[in-house]
């Protein structure tokens, strides 16, 4: 419940800014949380798998490999698939339907919800199965990171539905819908711990690989379009490394 808090304190902004957010604003909020997800998959999820593969000695890396290469290849076909738009573009993705712009809009930032749900659910999972060597603390703070990468993404959706001519509450309605997809995955994640325990670390990188294949085909490009500047990438710099702090301080 705390990423979907977050979305829906983001969504929220539509209610006290009468504009949508400026260019360079925005730019700055997407690198912030490609930083925060890419260190939330760093050090969250990829090195605690790895860290729990030390029995197989030199071949530790293989379930964290094997995790991020099946989580990037399963976000590839929901991004094939499910039809969605991104904002400030007019060709929709994934397979055709006859869907308004306003949920394929929502549709788009729930594909980079699902993994952050699929990360809280299996880091409590594992934190539930004991001896995963994954901390309350740490979790919490994947949570928190996640949270705080989210309100951005829930104003960036809802201020330009509202800038379309949607009303504030419809805007804002949206917006939260679209973090509502978090803890119903973490919920499910959570459900089948008994079940997972034995492929924790493939779960773990699994996770993380869906996130960086957000940031890669999603974030990073949004951040890049339009003219060139060097503010997404403070805004990744000082996401990735708040999200190390909450990691190593809280871990």
């Amino acid at each position: 419940m705390i990423p979907f808090l977050g979305t829906t304190l983001g969504a929220a902004c539509v209610f006290f800014m009468k504009k949508e957010l400026n260019p360079r604003v925005q730019k700055v909020l997407l690198g912030f949380a490609s930083g925060v997800m890419v260190a939330a998959g760093v050090w969250s999820l990829i090195i605690p798998a790895i860290d729990q593969s030390e029995n197989l000695g030199k071949f530790a890396f293989v379930p964290a490999a094997v995790g991020i290469a099946l989580g990037m290849a399963f976000l590839l076909v929901l991004d094939t698939v499910i039809p969605h738009l991104h904002v400030h573009s007019d060709k929709p993705e994934g397979l055709r339907a006859k869907l308004k712009e306003t949920t394929m809009l929502c549709l788009a930032v729930t594909l980079h919800n699902i993994p952050e749900g699929m990360a809280v659910g299996v880091v409590f999972a594992a934190i539930l199965a004991e001896g995963s060597g994954i901390t309350l603390a740490a979790a919490f703070a994947l949570s928190i990171g996640i949270a705080i990468q989210n309100f951005p993404e829930g104003a960036i959706i809802s201020m330009p539905l509202a800038g379309n001519g949607n009303g504030r509450l419809k805007s804002f309605f949206y917006g939260m819908l679209s973090g509502i997809v978090e803890p119903i995955a973490a919920l499910f994640t959570i459900l089948l711990t008994a079940q997972i325990v034995p492929f924790l670390p493939y779960l773990l990188s699994f996770a993380a690989g869906a996130m960086l294949y957000v940031v890669v085909e999603e974030l990073i490009p949004e951040a890049s379009e339009g003219e060139h500047s060097n503010l997404a990438t403070i805004g990744f710099a000082a996401g990735f490394i708040l999200m190390m702090i909450l990691d190593v301080a809280l871990g």
